[in-house]
């Protein structure tokens, strides 16, 4: 894969073809945002907070995706205040920008190393497919001693942005994937691998049970 530079970079947002097109938008400063081979992402206003509940916890195998809706907490906070990141906090938070991949393009999100010496973490899940369109999910942790104000509108993270040898015909969104389209963050849709779950389950099972068989003999 070839990495995209400033030029390319430029380039790949200005296509007239939108098919084609990397789109990242608003830009609110061009010059600021497009640095030497990435693209500056700046935080959004909404956040889906974790909160401690009475259920035994998270499991994508027995609970459905209501359970995991429901142990979350919509926060919206509005540009120009905070929101507070406590040491070992964790929370969802979003791209202010939309952003869509054609399908010769793929990236990565990258924290900015200003917020990784606060020891803020940005985006543990990193990798954009081709094809991907929407506001991207980002998981924000505070790994360091002290509170964290986050600013809704602030420059959090980065996108850098691979070429691919050629365009795939495969790209995100077209077999029902889990994240299509998102405005705000998303939870956690494991809940959707449930029969997957249940596949490990029952090879686990024919695994075990000629084991048990031979021991009985």
């Amino acid at each position: 894969m070839t990495l995209l530079h400033w030029e390319a970079l430029k380039e790949a947002t200005e296509r007239k073809d939108l098919s084609q097109r990397l789109v990242v938008t608003p830009l609110l400063d061009f010059e600021k945002q497009i640095g030497p081979a990435s693209v500056d992402l700046r935080l959004g206003t909404e956040f889906r907070v974790l909160r401690r509940t009475d259920e035994s916890g998270l499991d994508p195998g027995d609970q459905p995706q209501s359970s995991v809706e429901r142990m979350t907490t919509t926060v919206n906070v509005e540009v120009g205040d905070k929101l507070w990141l406590h040491p070992g906090q964790f929370v969802l938070g979003a791209t202010l920008e939309f952003l869509r991949v054609p399908p010769h393009l793929a990236a990565y999100v990258l924290g900015r190393s200003s917020w990784g010496r606060v020891g803020l973490l940005v985006a543990t899940a990193i990798f954009v497919q081709p094809g991907f369109s929407g506001c991207l999910t980002l998981e924000l942790v505070n790994h360091g001693e002290s509170p964290i104000a986050l600013y809704p509108g602030s420059r959090i993270a980065q996108l850098v942005v691979h070429e691919l040898a050629c365009p795939t015909d495969h790209d995100y969104g077209r077999d029902a994937d889990k994240y299509v389209g998102p405005t705000g963050p998303q939870v956690s849709h494991l809940a959707k691998e449930a029969t997957e779950i249940e596949h490990l389950r029952e090879v686990g099972r024919r695994l075990v049970d000629p084991l048990d068989r031979v021991d009985s003999k």
